[in-house]
């Protein structure tokens, strides 16, 4: 079972709530990412509440304020919950049997956009989209679930900058990082729970001078100490999977944005891909097409 002192006592109190008070206490359970890094006002309104009745939330869980409550969700941020503590939370959070449960996601998708759009650093942003237009060569780091957004960051960089690489070959990342330079970019992406082997390659490739970059689900991530560059998405739903909605539409906006600057080198490569599809017949024409 959880064992963070906050959740215990969210869920301790959750039959003593009022209806406002519960639609801030399953906020914080369904975005436990997020959620300890969000002002008392920026929570009211991703909960559908006041901000007096958020700082009233805090008090009657115990604590002095909204500032020592907040503070209380970062320290439990900074353990990772087993998939099993996970799931045991946001089922027990989960009580209203009538609500959907593809509204319920979907909900909680477009708040995980909002979260993003909220937070997400243009400086920081702009110098990822630098890097990766400067850089000799690419390397993605992403393991577990996390290598469905690799494997699609480095489906369309290369396709137009033909400098792209995801390892996925946990085994093989000695000999592929072997040569890296200063000139080169190795992107790690990791959402709770971290997996070590990406922590300990984007430590490496920071002691060996090359330029890092991260795409993680908040700033105590343990990617953050080794990114020169980093970039956040929120990736919490009601369940013991992580959401890719927010991190893949930061990686969709990476890839618009290189393309948009570099239009004619990729205008030019995409044309010669035409050919080259055509050619192949890699695409399905419709009747009308063929006719």
């Amino acid at each position: 079972m959880y064992k963070s002192d906050i959740y215990e006592r969210i869920m301790d109190k959750m039959d003593q709530m009022s209806k406002s008070q519960q639609k801030i206490a399953q906020f914080i359970i369904n975005h436990p990412d997020s959620a300890p890094f969000l002002t008392a006002s920026k929570m009211a309104q991703l909960s559908g509440v006041g901000e007096a009745t958020v700082v009233r939330f805090a008090v009657f869980l115990g604590y002095q304020g909204y500032p020592d409550m907040q503070r209380h969700l970062q320290e439990a941020l900074k353990r990772q919950w087993t998939t099993v503590e996970r799931l045991q939370m946001t089922s027990a959070a989960n009580r209203d049997k009538r609500k959907s449960v593809v509204h319920e996601i979907l909900h909680d998708d477009i708040a995980n956009l909002q979260a993003t759009l909220q937070q997400i650093d243009k400086e920081e942003f702009d110098k990822g989209v630098k890097a990766i237009i400067e850089a000799e060569n690419i390397y993605i780091i992403a393991y577990r679930s996390a290598v469905s957004l690799g494997t699609f960051l480095e489906f369309y960089l290369d396709l137009v900058l033909q400098n792209t690489e995801l390892i996925v070959q946990a085994d093989g990342i000695s000999e592929h990082l072997l040569g890296i330079t200063d000139k080169d970019l190795v992107i790690g992406m990791g959402f709770a729970r971290y997996t070590k082997r990406t922590v300990e390659v984007m430590k490496y490739a920071k002691e060996k001078g090359a330029k890092t970059m991260c795409l993680t689900d908040h700033m105590l991530s343990p990617l953050m100490p080794y990114s020169d560059i980093r970039l956040t998405a929120a990736s919490d739903i009601n369940s013991f999977i992580n959401s890719f909605v927010a991190p893949l539409s930061i990686i969709n906006a990476l890839i618009t944005a290189v393309t948009r600057i570099e239009k004619e080198k990729v205008e030019k490569r995409l044309e010669e891909l035409e050919d080259l599809w055509e050619s192949f017949h890699v695409f399905h024409h419709s009747i009308t097409d063929e006719s």
